[in-house]
């Protein structure tokens, strides 16, 4: 019945939108054959996704996504303003109040069509990531087998919805704690991981019965189209997941709307600290639930007692990945007097040996370009900065020959705590690394950050490890891992990286709301209360209760 209603309902909304033809498929190909590369036309798309329709925005104004490995054009999508938006939240609104009567069982049989279809054209979806991202094919499988598994995640945890029956300490009364969805929920992802971002975000807001509208970056628009067309061919109903492209000039108006509009219950961002906290501002005149993850400052802490050679490992899968560009980048690096020396050699000569920098597309590329250009200005600066005061750089340094979007791998030496690069989150491919003597000496400097999202230690001294894992002021802490990021495990932080938990049983929590339902005016039989009166009350005979009570000897 629930289905119904939103087929109905998709038919008066689509009136307002101007529906424009798939991509041009020719003008695509030919851009995408430059690279070498096959699409499946279908996953392809040049507009914004309102309702079920492929629409135009209302100006008809559209804006340039570019390869920052190439810097080539990749094609044009619509440049939204805050009329389509404000139609987009419309729309999300009046289909939720269908969707939510849908049953959990429905809508997970709809999410795990949409698992099995992306899992389907994961070859497809790395490429589109790698192509507007940057990043190396092999970091954009891992993602789009990471989207994936939120979104099967949340297929089963719509399943898995549960209230509570409370003892009431009046016996006329019923307590009951029930679980609703919030509403309508906004959301705004970025561009480093333009795939699972999304699914991390919106799967489990479709799951617990919430309708979404989701600007992805300007910089990355085609992965959140990608996952549109397969949401559409999965059966997710129109109106449930609409998706507003924008320039970036137009992002701050568009974010300002979804906080302030009162049809929106929610606020999911992913970003940074800064943009965050305006958003937080914004959403405070509506009185706005917001789940924010925001910028990190994570350090990564190597012990005398660590095994020097697995924690090399651990930096290079965490410091590199995605050009450096993850929130949970170990931005820090302090290591430990008596091991100082053989784990800078030893890691310099990794990254000598290892970090191969190209076009995301080159399968032996190990290290893509930085988003853009304002990005590459960013990490010379704090570079030049740690050169300035002292630091010394043991590999890399300098801008790479490839293209104006690329920055050699870099690793600093001799790094003390008054450099810009360990008071800021570098976003790139540097590692600075500092000397420290003592256990306390590497907690005051862990901690001493509004940052408070991933934090990482290397230790084999398991009194050690437990106290740094009780006092590191992150969220999220690896011991002798730095890899660990899964569906089941929540993600999210202290401080000022943010508000609220994505992924694992906590993620859906989100949005949900807890209503208590009070029963009253229930009566007992007459007499049941009155004192004495379990006298009067009908009880077993003795011989029933001789099945049951062993009698005495």
């Amino acid at each position: 019945m629930g289905l119904h209603r939103i087929s109905q309902l998709s038919c008066f909304c689509r009136s307002v939108y101007r529906k424009r033809d798939v991509l041009k498929i020719g003008f695509m190909s030919e851009k995408m054959a430059a690279s070498n590369v096959r699409f499946s036309s279908s996953l392809i798309r040049n507009n914004a996704y309102i309702n079920g329709e492929w629409v135009d925005s209302e100006s008809g104004n559209t804006f340039e996504v570019y390869n920052p490995s190439t810097q080539k054009l990749i094609g044009e999508v619509p440049d939204m303003r805050e009329t389509d938006v404000q139609s987009a939240i419309e729309t999300a609104y009046k289909t939720f109040y269908t969707w939510r009567d849908v049953t959990a069982k429905e809508r997970s049989r709809i999410l795990r069509n949409w698992y099995n279809l992306c899992v389907k054209h994961k070859d497809d979806l790395a490429k589109i990531i790698t192509i507007e991202n940057g990043k190396p094919l092999s970091d954009a499988r891992n993602e789009v087998n990471y989207g994936n598994d939120f979104i099967a995640w949340y297929s089963e945890e719509a399943r898995r919805i549960y209230g509570d029956i409370v003892s009431s300490p009046d016996p006329s009364k019923r307590i009951l704690l029930m679980k609703q969805p919030i509403g309508v929920a906004g959301m705004i992802t970025p561009w480093n991981f333009p795939n699972a971002m999304i699914t991390r975000k919106a799967a489990a807001a479709i799951a617990a019965g919430c309708t979404v509208v989701l600007r992805p970056s300007e910089d990355t628009p085609f992965s959140a189209l990608a996952l549109c067309q397969l949401a559409e061919e999965a059966g997710i109903p129109p109106g449930v997941l609409n998706v507003v492209t924008s320039s970036r000039d137009h992002a701050g108006p568009i974010g300002k709307i979804l906080c302030e509009s009162p049809l929106v219950s929610i606020i999911s961002f992913t970003g940074s600290t800064a943009v965050g906290k305006i958003l937080q501002k914004q959403c405070a005149s509506s009185m706005k639930k917001t789940s924010m993850e925001l910028g990190g400052n994570a350090p990564l802490i190597i012990f005398d007692s660590a095994n020097v050679d697995l924690a090399i490992k651990g930096t290079m899968g965490a410091k590199f990945r995605c050009g450096g560009q993850t929130c949970v980048c170990p931005n820090r690096v302090l290591v430990q007097s008596g091991v100082y020396d053989e784990y800078v050699e030893k890691l310099t000569e990794k990254v000598k040996e290892e970090m191969v920098v190209g076009d995301g597309l080159d399968e032996e590329t190990t290290l893509g370009p930085l988003i853009n250009t304002r990005a590459v200005a960013k990490v010379k600066s704090l570079v030049e900065d740690a050169k300035s005061k002292g630091a010394t750089i043991t590999t890399g340094g300098e801008p790479s020959d490839q293209g104006s979007h690329f920055y050699q791998a870099t690793v600093i030496s001799d790094v003390t705590n008054d450099m810009r690069c360990v008071q800021e989150e570098i976003f790139g491919p540097v590692a600075p690394i500092m000397k420290f003597e003592t256990e306390e000496e590497a907690i005051a400097i862990a901690n001493t950050t509004t940052s408070g999202l991933a934090g990482y230690f290397y230790s084999e001294n398991i009194s050690q490890v437990w106290r740094m894992a009780e006092q590191l002021e992150y969220g999220i802490v690896g011991v002798n891992e730095t890899l660990m990021s899964t569906v089941e495990a929540c993600f999210g932080g202290w401080k000022e990286s943010g508000l609220g938990r994505e992924g694992s049983k906590y993620g859906i929590e989100e949005y949900l709301e807890v209503k208590y339902v009070c029963m009253g005016g229930l009566k007992k039989s007459e007499g049941a209360n009155k004192p004495g009166s379990i006298i009067n009350q009908v009880l077993p005979d003795d011989d029933v209760l001789k099945n049951y009570i062993p009698l005495d000897n």
